[in-house]
């Protein structure tokens, strides 16, 4: 479950013969063709819900959709609906769980949640997507609990990171960690950026080839797969975190500088 070929197994399940690694973390109404020009670097598209909302060119450009549970339940993504909704797409990996460790829901009540909800997929799976955060009960530290609340009975196919700081030597040492931290888990790093007033082209042209060369990191999300207008209409909250330079499109729909560098 854990071997190299996964890769290869990933990029089956998607029609595609290069097993690229990187995707769009896509929340809003643009044209992820953009971004995808068949050369397989871009294979992944995701939107932190169970459905793949319309875009403007009314599909997925190509790219395997993976739906995230993201919240234990909610009025757009219900738990109840999960099983069908993936049957329905057919989706070949489902994500679980949005940054639990900072919101409230505790290792133990993830476990069990998971073992109901994702257990029954028979389908790539990956645990909960926890924060960078160094507190204690938060982060990394959140997901070793959440292990061994499992018990072992939870299956699952990757462990799901989420990063933002500094600098890419920050970023860098913080992939290190987790992997000597799990060294038997493949990796998915589905949102990823530094913070605001960071050079986000330099850090993605760094962050990139780095992950790309590591045979343990499966899939990669820049965040964000929008434009600037579109981020700060619906979540000015991320404007002010990460600022606009790591969105991947223009205000006019083409590639960004960061988008640019997806390809």
């Amino acid at each position: 479950m854990h071997s190299h070929s996964v890769l290869a197994l990933f990029a089956l399940c998607l029609g595609s013969v290069h097993a690229g690694k990187r995707g769009l973390a896509w929340p809003w109404c643009l044209d992820p063709g953009v971004l995808n020009n068949g050369d397989g670097e871009v294979v992944a598209i995701y939107d932190w819900e169970t459905y793949a909302p319309p875009s403007s060119t009314g599909g997925t450009g190509g790219l395997g959709f993976i739906g995230m549970q993201g919240t234990m339940d909610s009025d757009s993504s219900p738990v109840a609906q999960l099983a069908t909704r993936q049957a329905q797409q057919g989706w070949a990996t489902v994500f679980s769980l949005n940054e639990p460790d900072i919101n409230g829901i505790s290792p133990a009540e993830a476990a069990s949640w998971y073992i109901e909800w994702i257990n029954p997929l028979a389908i790539k799976k990956a645990l909960p997507a926890v924060t960078s955060s160094t507190t204690s009960g938060q982060g990394l530290s959140w997901l070793s609990e959440m292990i061994t609340a499992c018990a072992g009975a939870c299956y699952f196919d990757y462990i799901n990171l989420h990063w933002y700081g500094s600098s890419f030597a920050e970023f860098e040492a913080y992939v290190e960690q987790a992997h000597n931290e799990f060294p038997s888990y493949t990796i998915v790093i589905s949102e990823f950026a530094l913070n605001n007033g960071g050079d986000q082209v330099s850090f993605f042209q760094s962050a990139f080839p780095f992950l790309d060369g590591l045979s343990y990191v499966l899939l990669y999300f820049p965040f964000v797969a929008t434009s600037p207008s579109l981020l700060q209409a619906n979540d000015p909250g991320a404007v002010t975190t990460v600022g606009t330079g790591s969105c991947l499109y223009t205000n006019a729909g083409g590639p960004s500088a960061a988008g640019n560098l997806m390809y």
